[in-house]
């Protein structure tokens, strides 16, 4: 199934949470957090001004991303999770 985002939209995809702590003590599922970092799978189109013209998106598709634990909107799609959310709910683009 291909997922096309509209507008400023895009889709992203959660990267693994940390199996294990620095100290190397193994995290059972429980205790992990969500990650903050995803990829971007899809990008939309751009959001309209006023003027109506068509701004181009910021991130492309590839891009690592920081997000907020709780941005977007999460769906399962083939049995995998990914999230839709606005380009302005990115917090930072990892280089």
């Amino acid at each position: 199934m291909k997922i096309k985002p509209l507008g400023d939209k895009i889709l992203v995809k959660r990267l693994e949470a940390e199996s294990k702590t620095a100290s190397g003590i193994f995290l059972p599922e429980g205790a992990k957090e969500k990650p903050q970092q995803a990829k971007v799978i899809a990008v939309g189109e751009g959001k309209v001004l006023d003027s109506g013209e068509r701004a181009k998106p910021t991130l492309k598709k590839g891009d690592t991303i920081i997000l907020s634990k709780w941005g977007g909107t999460e769906l399962k799609l083939e049995g995998e999770d990914y999230i839709v959310m606005s380009e302005e709910e990115v917090l930072a683009v990892v280089e």
